[in-house]
Formats: structure tokens, C-alpha cells, sequence
């Protein structure tokens, strides 16, 4: 049941940020559902091969460079979700920033697992 809120409530900051970003677009609030699941599942399989690949560069970047991976993610949900678009790189990390900001506040509302 959690799983479920949790993923309504990134549909929720999708929406939010694609109406105040100006590269992100949104087709709908299901497109969002859409969107929230395959961030959630690139969260689960892809990241953590990403982390693996660019250890040493996140050691140097003393952490950063993990907001490029966000990006990454970001960008990649943008090429599955037909719905959904980001213009670019740098929009995709700052809607990788504020989504990371949105959840945080959201998901304290929820509580522990």
C-alpha cells in the first residue's frame, strides 16, 4: 500500500514540475502514473549498474556526479514514456533536483515504512 501512495505522490511532483518547468511536458495525470513507475523501476534496475560503472568518477566529484546519473534516469524515462518530454540535459537535471526535493517533503508526510 505504501509502494502505491509512493508512486501517486511522484505522479503528483511530475505534474507539479511539468507545469512550472519550462521543458518538461506532462500529456496527463496517467501518463504521470506512467512515468512515475518507470522512474521507479530504472530507480531499481538501472541505477545501481550506473553507480557501479562510474565509482571511481563519483569518488572524485565527491558524490555529484550521481545528480548526472538523475539526469540519466531522467532522460531515459523520457525515451519510454511517449507522454512525457524533456528538452534537454540540464532541464532534465534540474527536474531531477526538484522531483528528489518534491519526494522528500512528500514522502515525509507518509511516514516510515
Amino acid at each position: 500500500m505504501n509502494f502505491i501512495l509512493r508512486i501517486l505522490l511522484t505522479a503528483l511532483a511530475v505534474v507539479i514540475l511539468a507545469k512550472f518547468l519550462p521543458g518538461v511536458e506532462v500529456s496527463g495525470y496517467l501518463t504521470a502514473i506512467v512515468v512515475a513507475l518507470v522512474i521507479a523501476i530504472l530507480n531499481l534496475l538501472v541505477k545501481p549498474i550506473l553507480v557501479i560503472f562510474t565509482l571511481p568518477v563519483t569518488i572524485l566529484t565527491l558524490g555529484l556526479f550521481l545528480l548526472v546519473i538523475n539526469a540519466i534516469i531522467i532522460l531515459l524515462a523520457d525515451a519510454f514514456v511517449s507522454g512525457f518530454g524533456v528538452s534537454g540535459f540540464f532541464i532534465a537535471l534540474l527536474f531531477s533536483l526538484l522531483l528528489s526535493l518534491f519526494q522528500s517533503l512528500l514522502f515525509s508526510l507518509l511516514g516510515k515504512d
